[in-house]
């Protein structure tokens, strides 16, 4: 799995699969799409407008593995 994000669009990708056919994307809502193979496999979700959606967390996006949590800064004036 890897997330990109681009602060320039606000923009956060949520990469499941590595694309090896192509895909559908399903618009969820305003802020969501996701990439289906033809197969329903999942690819990947765009979530759009990303700082609003993740407000909740102080626009962090918070990753829990193994009992410990880091959290990594989606504010473009953080990523500077």
């Amino acid at each position: 799995m890897r997330l990109t994000y681009d602060p320039a669009y606000n923009v956060a990708y949520i990469r499941l699969h590595e694309k090896t056919a192509p895909v559908t994307t399903l618009k969820i809502s305003d802020e969501m799409n996701v990439d289906v193979a033809p197969d329903g496999t999942v690819y990947g979700i765009e979530l759009l407008n990303a700082n609003e959606q993740l407000a909740e967390d102080r626009g962090n996006l918070i990753l829990e593995l193994a009992g410990k949590r880091q959290e990594i800064a989606l504010r473009a004036q953080d990523l500077t």
